[in-house]
């Protein structure tokens, strides 16, 4: 078993490799493979097959989480830290079973931490009173933290004087591990900014109207540019490629910008997403940026935002067609979508980072808000779920679940319970979630967001327990016990009284009560979920096209060849029991030498990767 998860965590790390490769290679005890880390650091990072996430022992993992802002704004860390403690706040985070948190932070504070100038922080409460134990003169012992005691690793020896941004947010991370949490950083503005968000793109851009107050260090005065963006979010992934508290990387929020009604150019302050190599093309920008981290840590996930605005490419539109002002939808040269909401490019120009093993790192994050927020079209009516896909979702964001190019994952969905309309929405797009795979993180845990409200009361303790109620279902967890299951395979979730750790549930959850994850499901022990039929809530007009054909390597018999594939070649070559009857494992001889052997997995491992053409054909 040892050695099973020791060749599944390599294979989807991509750091499996072959050494002196002969026929006369028996076995895949031979293999020449990296030594997996002695602690548990390196043992829940996870991977993309098809729509689904995955961690290194094949095991599907569903990522249920919320949003916990603050690193982002001009106070450098996470808010609510001046009304609770930190521990007290990831325990009951945790037990109240979110596995995920997104965090958003600038890329202003992350060059000042690559700089190793790290700005400092405020509006944090913390304190150790007395430091150590104070002997009186008549012997009396106080003990330390007596007066005062509240996030104590936040300052020095001195119980008083407050760490740096880096070093609080590295206790942090810390804590988050001792909790079960796992987290995703998002690069959320370019500068330190309380509204940086409203920001169109990563970088700074004299061409952008704003850029002055909304891309320039508040407490530096620098230009953010498009290298330090990049560099400072791979600086940040390379620090924690060992461990993996941080799962993952949401590259940029929101990037928008609507094209404008005049001119025969694209201008150079909106996001687009298109085939160019221009700074402000977000497909591109993200393709380097998200190579740039995979370089360093290739276990981490990539989270793709879209844009704002996507050109009627089958009219022939590009982002150089000026809008028209006014139009109807059926003439406008273009499709609207919420910021960072429209991956509609993503079936024109898909991210493609080179390798198969690279894309399997990919998941696609759109937001998505209700008529609260803003009452856009497809609310002008009594909304269902099948109207919201036929009038947005689905050739928005939902068709890349459906037709399994990539996961997606809503980083931001939410809104005030309002007993209406934007209630109404929230609940369908909870259940559509839920029905269908789609990770997501909730906006959010803060109380101080002005246009959403928060899951928490201002002291940062308090649950709304009517939008906890009504998010709460979307939470990974046992389907009969409502045990909450952590992403983390030893740790179970805050204090373990409400959760199962990731290892237990499959060990004894998953293959009889299963979980909530596909509206209700249990683990068939083969890698899939068997789950209960579903109401058909796809576009009417979408069809499946299936390959038809022998494929070499195809050993799941899906017609391509993927890393699936490799999968069950590894878990067959280590006497894992597998379905001989579903899956053809006589397509797994690649080299066509009458036996499946440690061979067969180096040459799928050199194709996934693009390191040959082919299998070879000879014998």
């Amino acid at each position: 078993m040892k050695l099973q998860k020791t060749i599944l965590a390599l294979l989807a790390a991509g750091t499996l490799t072959v050494t002196g490769i002969s026929a006369s290679l028996p076995s895949v005890a031979q293999l020449d493979l990296k030594a997996a880390a002695a602690d548990d650091n390196n043992d829940d990072w996870l991977h993309a097959n098809g729509s689904r996430l995955y961690d290194s022992e094949g095991h599907e993992v569903w990522l249920t989480g919320a949003n916990w802002f603050g690193f982002n704004c001009t106070e450098n860390c996470a808010h609510g830290l001046y009304a609770t403690d930190i521990d007290a706040f990831l325990k009951t985070v945790g037990d109240h079973g979110i596995n995920l948190i997104r965090m958003p932070i600038s890329t202003e504070l992350l060059v000042s931490w690559m700089r190793g100038t790290p700005d400092p922080v405020s509006s944090v409460n913390a304190g150790y009173e007395p430091p150590t134990d104070q002997v009186g003169e008549d012997g009396t012992v106080t003990k330390a933290g007596t007066y005062v005691n509240t996030n104590k690793d936040f300052v020095e020896a001195d119980g008083k004087t407050l760490k740096n941004s880096m070093e609080i947010f590295d206790v942090i991370m810390q804590k988050m591990k001792d909790y079960g949490l796992k987290v995703m950083i998002d690069v959320h503005s370019p500068a330190e900014h309380n509204s940086g968000h409203n920001y169109n793109l990563w970088y700074y851009t004299s061409a952008a109207s704003d850029g002055d107050t909304m891309a320039i260090g508040a407490a530096s005065g620098e230009k953010i540019t498009w290298d330090m963006w990049k560099d400072s979010v791979t600086w940040l992934a390379e620090k924690y490629s060992n461990d993996d508290t941080i799962i993952g990387y949401d590259l940029k929020n929101e990037p928008h910008g609507k094209r404008g009604y005049s001119g025969s150019k694209c201008p150079d302050d909106i996001a687009k997403w298109d085939d160019s190599t221009d700074q402000n093309n977000w497909a591109y920008s993200a393709t380097e940026c998200g190579n740039s981290i995979l370089d360093v840590n290739p276990n981490a996930l990539i989270f793709i935002e879209g844009v704002e605005q996507y050109p009627k490419t089958e009219k022939g539109y590009t982002y150089d067609t000026a809008d028209i002002w006014q139009a109807p939808a059926d003439q406008s040269p273009w499709y609207g979508a919420w910021w960072g909401g429209n991956l509609r490019g993503v079936k024109d120009y898909p991210i493609d980072f080179g390798s198969s093993s690279k894309n399997s790192q990919i998941v696609y994050s759109p937001h998505d808000y209700g008529p609260s927020v803003y009452n856009q079209t497809w609310f002008d009516k009594d909304f269902t779920t099948q109207t919201l896909l036929d009038d947005y979702w689905y050739d928005t964001w939902a068709y890349i679940n459906d037709q399994e190019i990539a996961p997606l994952l809503i980083g931001e969905w939410g809104g005030h319970m309002d007993g209406g309309k934007n209630q109404k929405w929230m609940e369908l797009l909870r259940n559509y979630m839920i029905d269908n795979h789609i990770n997501h993180t909730f906006w959010c845990l803060n109380p101080n967001s002005g246009d959403t409200g928060g899951l928490l009361g201002y002291d940062f303790s308090t649950w709304d327990d009517d939008k906890y109620g009504l998010f709460e279902p979307s939470l990974w967890q046992t389907q009969d016990s409502g045990k909450y299951i952590s992403l983390d395979h030893e740790r179970a979730l805050g204090t373990g009284s409400t959760s199962i750790s990731l290892s237990d549930y499959y060990k004894s959850y998953a293959s009889s009560e299963g979980s909530n994850l596909d509206g209700g499901s249990t683990w068939n022990g083969n890698g899939e979920n068997t789950k209960p039929a579903v109401t058909d809530t796809t576009k009417p007009t979408t069809t499946t096209t299936t390959t038809t054909g022998a494929v070499t390597g195809d050993i799941s018999c899906n017609g391509k060849l993927g890393v699936e594939d490799m999968v069950l070649l590894c878990q067959y070559l280590v006497g894992e029991q597998v379905d001989t009857k579903k899956n053809d494992f006589k397509a797994g001889d690649v080299n066509h030498d009458s036996s499946l052997d440690a061979l067969d997995l180096a040459l799928y491992r050199q194709v996934l990767d693009g390191s040959i053409s082919g299998f070879p054909n000879a014998k």
